[in-house]
């Protein structure tokens, strides 16, 4: 196979087969804020499929397009909410180590 046709074979791969967008992923793409890449939100997406579950990660969306709902969990004292908050902010520091 020439170098031609492989490179040709790996972007109709790459077409054919789109890379899975995440809550977060689509909650940082869709947050319209400057430096919201693909690129960025696809790592954020990676570090959060690391460290939360689904149901963390689409309460973690939440906070894209209501920032003021993170405020509200974090200060809330349920004890649901506060694990939930030490798995966020954990997230948090990795995201921010890995895709800075």
């Amino acid at each position: 196979m020439t170098r031609h046709m492989m490179l040709a074979a790996a972007l109709a791969v790459s077409i054919a087969a789109p890379a899975a967008a995440g809550p977060i992923s689509s909650a940082c793409l869709a947050s319209g804020r400057p430096g919201a890449t693909p690129q960025l939100c696809g790592c954020i997406q990676q570090v959060a499929d690391q460290t939360l579950s689904r149901g963390d990660q689409r309460a973690a969306a939440r906070f894209f397009r209501d920032p003021h709902q993170a405020q509200e969990v974090r200060q809330s004292g349920r004890p649901r909410d506060e694990a939930f908050w030490l798995r966020y902010r954990d997230f948090g520091a990795r995201a921010e180590a890995r895709c800075s």
